[in-house]
């Protein structure tokens, strides 16, 4: 895409996960495989750890179907805090996070955060995004896709971005080109909605050279946290009950700390 006129390449360090976006005219870049980076850690982090207990699976239309998409569990100490931003009418909520700012100052948050909510929650971004620039949180941006497909009480082997005929070039690459028009830089993780994926789809998203991000604490629904736990709250307004668990939990001093970049959860 283009910034001011200027050509620009998302990028990303094989060794930290990191990632910036380059004006393309001033790099020279040598062709690769993945065969040749097969070794460094974001290559290893593309592909999922197979028959981690952590990942729950269900058999769904003859296929195994992944209901907590990703990684799922991070390495070493501490815990990694998650934020899923689905659509939703109601307001980001905002006194949940000024609250884990003062008791955690500085704290890093993963936002997994879709497109239709950028769009109808301009003002909440636009505040993130000052709360980030202060150092008051310390924000790293998940595609969640870009409509969050969902039907109730449609199986989940026929829901989310398990619809007929989904475009996910469309549902990834318009959530990064949104974030990166607001003045974000989208990070190398996905989170699918609903945590719901299959092997293709799987498979799809690491072709695309996303690194899929799971969780084993969603707060409300999983046992308690525990060191290397990807915990998931969701500070859209559609979850309160899981955003006071984690403030409850955070006051006790029940959650393993410190809390970590989502950088440093795959090994």
């Amino acid at each position: 895409m283009r910034l001011d006129g200027e050509a620009v390449a998302l990028t990303v360090d094989p060794a930290t996960l990191e990632t910036s976006l380059e004006v393309e005219s001033v790099w020279r870049c040598r062709e690769t495989t993945e065969a040749e980076q097969k070794d460094t850690r974001f290559l290893r982090a593309l592909r999922p750890r197979t028959g981690d207990p952590d990942e729950p699976r269900l058999a769904a239309a003859g296929r195994s179907l992944s209901i907590s998409a990703g990684l799922g569990h991070g390495a070493g100490a501490g815990s990694f805090l998650t934020g899923d931003l689905c659509p939703s009418r109601r307001p980001l909520d905002r006194d949940f996070l000024r609250r884990l700012a003062e008791l955690a100052p500085g704290a890093p948050v993963a936002l997994s955060v879709s497109g239709l909510w950028i769009e109808r929650h301009g003002a909440d971004f636009d505040w993130l995004m000052a709360e980030a620039a202060s150092g008051t949180l310390r924000i790293d941006w998940v595609g969640h896709s870009y409509s969050h497909p969902y039907v109730p009480r449609l199986a989940d082997g026929q829901n989310y971005l398990l619809r007929p005929g989904l475009d996910l070039d469309a549902e990834i690459f318009r959530v990064e080109r949104l974030l990166i028009e607001r003045g974000a830089t989208p990070s190398a993780f996905f989170r699918f909605p609903g945590l719901v994926a299959d092997a293709r789809l799987m498979e799809e998203l690491r072709r695309r050279h996303l690194i899929a991000l799971g969780a084993d604490a969603w707060l409300v629904l999983s046992p308690p946290p525990r060191d290397g736990s990807i915990v998931l709250v969701h500070p859209n307004g559609n979850e309160p009950a899981g955003l006071r668990l984690f403030s409850r939990l955070l006051e006790q001093g029940r959650l393993p700390q410190p809390f970590r970049r989502i950088e440093e959860a795959p090994e």
